[in-house]
């Protein structure tokens, strides 16, 4: 989340910048709980003050043996204490309302991304290769994936339901080789280390990248186990003020829609040594997305499954540092597509257009000849101190002081288009399929996917 000081010192500004994103920024509310909030701790504070300037009238009195002042005093200080102690418990609930309100706050677009109403707003950068000339009608890559035999939509259906896919022979085995190919790449010449996470994470790991609570839509959840009341809760079961308390809760567990969030979350609640900085993974897993509210859209073939694959690249930066790795982390991006020689493009998102945790995005598109359009294949993202905030993730700084560290994350790529960019790039007339150079010692030197 973003600093709630820099709300406090000029919040028209924050509530303006937000406003370029499509963000409207409840200003009313956000004073109203300041106001309430600086209410209660001045009287808590004073209270505090008043009950340790009697706590030491208490030592005078006995020094001069007068008991009943001492017992006077003691008094007062009792119903001091009993006043903090209430105060202290609406101060801790307002600071609470507080932070859901802040969880659910965007983060501030950085200063060079350039403002936008919707994503035709976002500039071209850069483009490799010029798309290839067909010279015979181009397929999509579910014919050309059905002519492989190696794409059964149907199966995916019967077995799960729509936007699901069973993967076959040699078009399995191309996915299989891009995964192992990609990550070879990345920490090969990259230099990452290479992570494996549980696919399940709890709340907490969904909150601290920003998933929970204001995309819980998105992502599929399990129950697991039951919660026991917090010990708050507690308390006021036992003052038989909540009875429906009384009983745990259901627990659930998310299937999670990118490695990015079990990855960084690495590093929450932890203080990384300055030494150990940067710290860069690439993880392989599947992903798991509920693609609410995009009912009718790119619903044919593997462009917007519930379940795909993808190779995560997660950076753990100092902050002054950040950007220049965003620009690097895009590079180890674009390696990939330029060694399967595949056409694409660098497009910068505008403001209205990069996500939730984001300050700054680049958007890798491969060309698809069979859309005549380029598609995203990776988005790579420097989200600065908004994900560590949540997670409390720090780093020792040089004063040896801890200090936030700077996030980032991109597809290395999503393994499911990459797949399709090749069906599509690779098709031959005879509804064969080359196979990209940089492949094919993963494939068993072979050169081609002949048609079934």
């Amino acid at each position: 989340m973003i600093d709630v000081q820099i709300i406090r010192n000029d919040l028209n500004a924050v509530a303006k910048k937000l406003a370029t994103r499509g963000y409207d920024l409840d200003t009313a509310q956000f004073k109203e709980l300041e106001a309430k909030r600086k209410d209660i701790q001045g009287t808590t504070e004073y209270y505090q003050s008043q009950r340790n300037a009697l706590s030491k009238q208490i030592g005078q009195a006995k020094a001069k043996g007068d008991q009943k002042l001492v017992d006077e005093i003691m008094a007062e200080v009792a119903e001091f204490g009993n006043k903090l102690k209430k105060m202290e418990s609406e101060l801790k609930k307002v600071q609470e309302d507080l932070q859901d309100f802040l969880s659910v706050v965007p983060n501030i677009p950085h200063e060079s991304v350039p403002v936008g109403k919707s994503p035709a707003d976002n500039p071209e950068r850069r483009r490799q290769r010029t798309p290839r000339e067909f010279d015979f009608p181009v397929k999509d890559h579910v014919e050309v994936g059905e002519g492989l035999a190696g794409l059964d939509f149907a199966a995916g259906t019967k077995i799960a339901g729509a936007r699901f896919v069973v993967m076959r022979g040699e078009v399995a085995r191309l996915h299989r080789a891009l995964v192992q190919f990609m990550l070879d790449v990345h920490t090969r010449e990259h230099g990452y280390t290479e992570i494996y996470t549980p696919y399940l994470v709890n709340s907490d790991t969904a909150y601290g990248t920003g998933q929970l609570p204001k995309f819980e839509q998105d992502l599929f959840k399990v129950p697991f186990g039951l919660e026991e009341p917090t010990v708050a809760e507690q308390e006021h079961i036992e003052r038989a003020v909540v009875d429906s308390l009384a009983a745990p809760r259901q627990r659930y567990l998310y299937l999670i829609p990118t490695a990015e969030v079990p990855v960084t979350n690495l590093v929450r609640d932890e203080i990384v040594p300055l030494e150990k900085l940067p710290l860069q993974f690439v993880c392989h897993s599947p992903c798991f997305r509920s693609e609410a509210g995009s009912y009718g859209k790119d619903t044919r073939g593997m462009i917007r499954n519930h379940q795909f694959d993808k190779v995560e690249l997660v950076q753990i930066v100092h902050p002054a540092k950040s950007y220049k790795a965003l620009e690097e982390l895009t590079g180890h991006a674009e390696v990939i597509l330029r060694k399967l020689e595949l056409p694409y493009r660098v497009v910068e998102l505008c403001t209205a257009d990069i996500g939730a945790a984001s300050a700054k995005t680049y958007d890798l598109e491969v060309w698809l000849p069979a859309q005549n359009t380029y598609r995203e294949i990776s988005s790579c993202s420097n989200c600065e101190a908004y994900q560590a905030r949540r997670m409390q993730a720090r780093f020792r700084n040089e004063k040896g002081k801890p200090e936030l560290v700077h996030t980032l994350n991109g597809s290395g790529l999503a393994v499911g288009r990459t797949l399709v960019a090749i069906l599509e790039n690779f098709q031959n007339a005879d509804g064969s399929v080359a196979i990209p150079a940089a492949l094919r010692p993963y494939m068993n030197g072979t050169d081609r996917i002949a048609k079934a």
